[in-house]
């Protein structure tokens, strides 16, 4: 039993590493720098908005600009979202999360292709930043769901959300379950050691993502090819009947009529020898 308990271990991580890590490798030795385009400018906004934020005046640009809060109005909190993923959280060390962002955007980027990789980090991130304002919505006496008035104030930036779902949306979908017990099962560690606004938004974003891999590649059979919905229907016949010829409108020849037996005594009887 411990070998094969071993051994099934052992499958289990060498097919992962080949899903996750091999053909991402591959590609990225095919595609060269550009397959990191991602990841680089993840990093590089990280770093500029980080230094940016250590003057004063840098600060208020960097709130300005993708400064999330719970109590912001809405169309402006989406209008920061996209940049506040770039901007690093005030409470966790910048120079550590670096390396798993650009890890996670560099396996998404060769995994997944730019605009799915964009996609996935966006929705998770979003996701975590909504929901949290319906849990401030709902009060702290809501089933232990709901969060003081407080924690509106509190600054909701950095790309930890996207990060989360990028590793959970590729172990969905590449099925390495060793990977998405690692990403959820800190997650959910996270959330009950230090039980805060990023613990639950975290959450939130291993949850949205686990949807979007389930849908990955689910369509429906009428909108895979936009095509069919310009052709015609074509009549069906019935089973067993070949080309029908046209009907001939012509009138039937009549048949030849019949001799009496006057005409043939009438007829001249050759008597020549």
């Amino acid at each position: 039993m411990p070998a094969r308990v071993g051994a099934f271990v052992l499958r289990t991580l060498r097919d992962e590493g080949h899903n996750i890590f091999v053909d991402p490798v591959r590609r990225l030795r095919r595609r060269g720098p550009a397959g990191l385009l991602l990841a680089g400018v993840a990093v590089g906004g990280v770093i500029f908005f980080h230094a940016l934020a250590q003057r004063p005046a840098g600060a208020d640009v960097v709130r300005a600009v993708g400064g999330v809060q719970g109590d912001l109005p809405l169309w402006l909190a989406l209008l920061r979202t996209p940049v506040s993923l770039y901007v690093p959280a005030l409470d966790l060390p910048v120079w550590a999360g670096i390396t798993q962002l650009f890890l996670a955007f560099a396996l998404a980027e060769n995994s997944l292709g730019r605009a799915r990789t964009l996609a996935v980090a966006y929705a998770t991130t979003l996701a975590g930043t909504l929901t949290a304002r319906v849990m401030i919505m709902a009060g702290p006496d809501r089933w232990g769901f709901g969060l003081p008035p407080e924690a509106g104030q509190v600054l909701d930036t950095g790309p930890s959300a996207a990060v989360v779902g990028l590793f959970t949306y590729i172990s969905v979908i590449r099925r390495a379950p060793v990977v998405f017990t690692l990403t959820g099962g800190s997650m959910v560690w996270e959330s009950m050691a230090k039980p805060n606004l990023a613990g639950r938004e975290h959450l939130i974003a291993v949850a949205a993502a686990i949807v979007l891999g389930l849908l990955h590649g689910r369509r429906p059979a009428r909108l895979r090819d936009p095509r069919r919905l310009l052709r015609r229907p074509t009549p069906s016949r019935p089973a067993g009947t070949g080309v029908v010829a046209a009907p001939d409108t012509a009138d039937p020849p009549a048949p030849p009529a019949a001799e009496s037996p006057s005409s043939r005594a009438d007829a001249p009887v050759n008597l020549d020898i």
